[in-house]
């Protein structure tokens, strides 16, 4: 049976590429670097696979920057996102069932995996590969509490914890510690993330609740809305950055935390922010013909961003803390944008304009989530396969179903690949042994200049319980040279249930926005219970010079419903 060509000007069949070629070449909507003389491989060339030494080799990234292996196939297969527990092990879902064919039959059946990866000789490459957890459904959220990690499957709310009790690497415990009930729809389009941010709270996309540790189990609370679609990812201060796939806007809903809503301002992408600029001249795009370039096949736009992330650590030059990395797997690139805060409002530019931090000529390079990593460094997992989309958009007699059997995309399957981005300056800050430090030793790492080491110190302390360090707390709260520090420390003090009102009446007066901000919001159940001196105290921030404070002073009186 006859088919369309990727223009729809010319019938043809799959099993003649020849005349395939023919027509997108006499269509004149390919670029002059690829109208050479006919070639029987140029057809099916662009469906190959690379080694990950010879993959690496065919991506452009910024100047001094490069990257380094750090898993590969068959150490790990189909890896769609990953979380360090607080030792620096490292748990990856394997989607094992995803589009191994162009149909998507069998998806749903229960045969995935959880990997833990370690890095027994700590040369940097990981060496050993344990099944923490199989036989389940898509595992699609991975997070790391102590010893036990939480994972969600696809087509459910609920939320068990595993457990390896015997330290071979193998889940030996499972316990439901949330039941939230079926959950159906499309894979593509259901809940992502579980991100533990500054406010103890975990974040999905999606849905309107919110997770929280309370131990023994994990409970939920409702909030104003839901965001995004694969991944969430938060900031210094707990500002959540969610994006979407199917909307094409990579980041949206980040100026004020998501427990407030949704609020997107006028112009918080620069101009021309979603227009991407990829390498690889294969228009495998959902959005048909508008979404690429005709006179090269690329990418114009976000269409596929995935697993983005504020980069918080403290191994690549300085000016590169605080961007947000987004993966785009379908133009096979990762964006480095800037997050600059201008009279108000949070805006986000390409850190390098015209072009990408960093794109791949592999076709089969499929970024699909970014994370810092307790050495300091940014890791990036690459799916890497030919097909990226569900079956439900690949279905007999659609545009891209033409594309992707035309190029042998579905060809490619069971690979993966795990990337560190280095600077030429990086030297790989130490691993952690958190899970059973001593309290007062994570008291310490708090104030430590990588993200993942305060936020991991504060997970910790918060799912131990442990209100006896709470003095310590208060002297970082108070003393801590680092601003982030102390606001790590107030934050950890109201996860234990142990804040003082005292203090946080004293930090409404910090030299550091961000911290007075902290204290403000962690106040707002005194403000509800009317108690006037912390009312005056709080509405003293009105003239606050920090747009930040004056804005959290607006959020928290709505959320009050104290007089504004």
């Amino acid at each position: 049976m006859s088919s369309m060509n990727l223009f729809g000007l010319f019938p043809f069949t799959s099993s003649t590429p020849s005349l395939a070629l023919f027509a997108i070449l006499i269509s004149g909507s390919i670029s002059q670097s690829m109208a050479e003389p006919f070639d029987p491989a140029m057809y099916q060339k662009h469906a190959r696979t690379y080694s990950p030494e010879e993959s690496m080799g065919m991506i452009d990234l910024a100047p001094g920057y490069r990257l380094e292996l750090v898993a590969a196939e068959p150490l790990i297969e189909e890896p769609a996102t990953m979380a360090w527990d607080g030792d620096g092990k490292l748990y990856v879902a394997e989607l094992n069932t995803y589009m191994q064919e162009i149909d998507g039959k069998n998806q749903h059946d229960p045969v995935c995996r959880v990997v833990l990866l370690e890095d027994t000789d700590n040369d940097g490459r990981m060496d050993k590969r344990s099944v923490f957890v199989e036989g389940l459904k898509l595992p699609r959220m991975i997070q790391p509490l102590d010893d036990r990690v939480i994972i969600r499957e696809t087509d459910t709310f609920d939320l068990h914890a595993y457990r390896d009790t015997n330290g071979d690497g193998v889940a030996d415990e499972k316990k439901l510690v949330y039941e939230g009930g079926p959950r159906g729809g499309n894979l593509e389009h259901q809940p992502s993330g579980l991100e533990w941010n500054v406010d103890n709270w975990m974040y999905v996309t999606y849905t309107d609740r919110r997770y929280r540790w309370a131990g023994d189990h994990i409970e939920s609370q409702k909030i104003p809305g839901g965001s995004g679609q694969w991944g969430v990812t938060h900031d210094d201060v707990g500002r959540n950055f969610y994006s979407t796939a199917g909307g094409e806007n990579p980041a949206m809903h980040f100026q004020i935390p998501m427990v407030y809503g949704k609020l997107t301002l006028s112009g918080e992408q620069a101009p021309g922010f979603r227009e991407v600029f990829p390498l690889v001249q294969i228009p495998d795009v959902q959005g048909g013909r508008g979404r690429f370039r005709k006179d090269n096949l690329t990418l114009n736009r976000f269409t596929g961003c995935a697993g983005q992330h504020i980069y918080r650590g403290d191994r690549l030059p300085s000016d590169f803390y605080g961007d947000y990395i987004i993966p785009e797997p379908v133009g096979r690139l990762v964006r480095r944008a800037k997050v600059v805060y201008e009279n108000g409002k949070t805006v986000v530019k390409n850190a390098t304009p015209g072009t990408e931090f960093l794109r791949s000529r592999d076709a089969n390079f499929r970024p699909v989530h970014a994370s810092t990593g307790p050495d300091g460094c940014l890791y990036i997992l690459d799916m890497y396969r030919g097909i990226i989309q569900e079956g439900n958009w690949v279905r007999p007699g659609s545009y891209l179903r033409d594309v992707v059997e035309n190029y042998g995309l579905d060809k490619n399957i069971g690979r993966g690949r795990i990337y560190r981005l280095v600077h030429e300056t990086t030297e790989r800050g130490p691993s952690p042994r958190l899970i059973h430090a001593p309290a007062r030793e994570l008291v310490s790492h708090l104030s430590h200049p990588n993200g993942w080491w305060r936020d991991t110190a504060q997970k910790l302390l918060v799912v131990r319980g442990d209100r006896s360090i709470s003095n310590d707390l208060g002297s970082v709260a108070r003393n801590a040279p680092n601003p982030l520090g102390r606001l790590h420390a107030l934050w950890t003090l109201d996860g234990l249930g142990a804040s003082d009102t005292t203090l946080l009446l004293d930090k409404l007066e910090d030299e550091d926005g961000r911290v007075r901000a902290a204290a403000l919001r962690i106040l707002e159940p005194q403000l509800t219970s009317g108690d006037e001196s912390v009312t005056r105290a709080v509405f003293a921030l009105v003239d606050d010079s920090d747009m930040q404070v004056t804005t959290q002073l607006l959020l928290s009186a709505a959320q009050t419903g104290a007089p504004g």
